[in-house]
């Protein structure tokens, strides 16, 4: 609300010397400025109002109405709250647009174009909507399957790589210093440090601290979309970070040995079964000290 009111004061250089300097340093005051700049025709002439009255008398009348004549300030006013809703719409179209998943849960929604994606659990989504068919690049943390659309270029950018592709299927995944990708129709073209990688149907890349893995792939979408949790030569520690965030849990590890490699799944929506397969591979115990805390040691 008061942020309202010193917009208003502004637009009617209502602000006081210190009001002014605290409201240009504030950090939407680029913005508004640009905008107010875009918005000038909004201003309304004086109005003459003999003039008004003059044209009203000479009219014929049939039957007496009252006009009311508004003063300049009803006018400004309405310039201000046409300014404030071009103002809130230039924040939804030309602001960074973020869709998140939480840990335990998974996030679907749809791009401008259509494209859809769904967001595995502990991941994010930033991209603007603005000029979105001809500018279709998003940046993704965590691991997402994408529907995209046919058009222009469609870039998804990570901390490890990029991932360009016109309309096809595909699951990014990024965890520390693994980058995976997925093609699961069309072509995806993968930018890793100074490699590039063409995939088509059914092919898959791994990078981890810049070693190249070729991914197996047998399924026509990721195994996380139905809830189960693939892992392909990842060690116990990488495996129980992925059930912490699956399930929102916090799973304390006490082992020595934390280099073995798994290959297998582990279903999503069970942890017990999870926690089960996990104690019976590595030769573990499991306690469950509370619903969210669990304890792992050696037998």
């Amino acid at each position: 609300m008061e942020k309202n009111h010193l917009l208003a004061k502004w637009l009617n250089d209502d602000l006081s010397k210190d009001e002014l300097a605290a409201f240009e340093a504030s950090p939407d005051f680029e913005k508004y400025q640009k905008i107010k700049n875009y918005t000038n025709h909004l201003i309304v002439d004086d109005l003459d109002e003999n003039s008004m009255l003059s044209n009203i008398l000479k009219q014929k009348k049939e039957v007496p109405k009252v006009i009311p004549l508004y003063k300049k300030w009803v006018f400004r006013a309405a310039a201000v709250f046409v300014l404030a809703l071009g103002i809130t719409f230039a924040f939804k179209t030309l602001g960074q647009q973020t869709e998140t998943a939480d840990f335990g849960k998974k996030t679907t929604f749809s791009l401008p174009d259509n494209s859809e994606v769904v967001l595995n659990s502990g991941s994010e989504i930033q991209y603007k909507k603005w000029n979105w068919d001809n500018h279709r690049h998003l940046e993704l943390k965590g691991e997402a399957y994408f529907r995209v659309s046919k058009g222009r270029r469609f870039e998804v950018q990570t901390r490890l790589g990029k991932v360009s592709v016109l309309g096809t299927q595909f699951n990014v995944k990024t965890r520390k210093n693994r980058f995976d990708v997925v093609c699961y129709e069309g072509r995806v073209k993968v930018n890793y440090a100074n490699t590039e990688i063409l995939l088509t149907h059914g092919q898959g890349v791994s990078f981890e601290n810049g070693k190249q893995l070729n991914l197996k792939i047998s399924s026509l979408k990721p195994e996380w979309i139905d809830n189960q949790i693939c892992f392909y030569k990842d060690n116990i520690t990488t495996l129980l970070e992925e059930v912490e965030r699956q399930y929102n849990i916090d799973i304390q590890l006490n082992t020595k040995d934390t280099t073995s490699l798994f290959t297998g799944k582990l279903p999503a929506k069970n942890l017990d079964t999870a926690l089960h397969i996990i104690a019976v591979t590595y030769h573990l115990k499991v306690q469950k000290v509370s619903k969210n805390k669990i304890i792992i040691d050696e037998q």
